[in-house]
């Protein structure tokens, strides 16, 4: 993984076999922030783990284990009532055969090369804390 800045934006590069949470999640402890936008991503990721949550507050969840296409990245970087980064994605692959699979990603790890897009939010506090009856953790804000 490397990395660039200017001002609040970071350029990210992640490398074949990067897993794009916990590389994230370093980031954030290595550049030493607590509250980000993810804006974008793309490019080719392999084990991906995505769904969605279902009205009992169940993520549903899918595997796409073949290289797929990373067409789209989004999310944002927060902090748990621990201090961890959290990073919360949703992604859009797709796969050989151009058929669209979105969601939130679980896990994804880099086949080829990701570049992603982030905001740093400096003066923000975002927390992530447990919901009752979700499998979500919720975002609170500070001043």
């Amino acid at each position: 993984m490397e990395h660039t800045r200017s001002g609040s934006d970071l350029f990210v590069r992640l490398d074949p076999g990067d897993d794009i949470h916990s590389s994230l999640q370093s980031l954030a402890d290595e550049v030493g922030f607590d509250a980000a936008a993810i804006t974008s991503g793309i490019g080719r990721t392999r084990d991906n783990k995505y769904g969605y949550m279902n009205e009992k507050g169940i993520y549903q969840r899918r595997d796409l284990e073949n290289p797929s296409e990373l067409v789209s990245l989004s999310g944002n970087i927060a902090r748990t009532e621990e201090g961890e980064a959290f990073t919360h994605i949703h992604c859009c692959w797709s796969d050989d055969d151009n058929n669209v699979h979105a969601g939130h990603m679980f896990q994804s790890v880099v086949h080829v090369v990701a570049e992603i897009h982030i905001r740093i939010m400096a003066e923000a506090i975002m927390t992530r804390c447990p919901l009752a009856d979700f499998e979500l953790l919720g975002l609170q804000f500070k001043e």
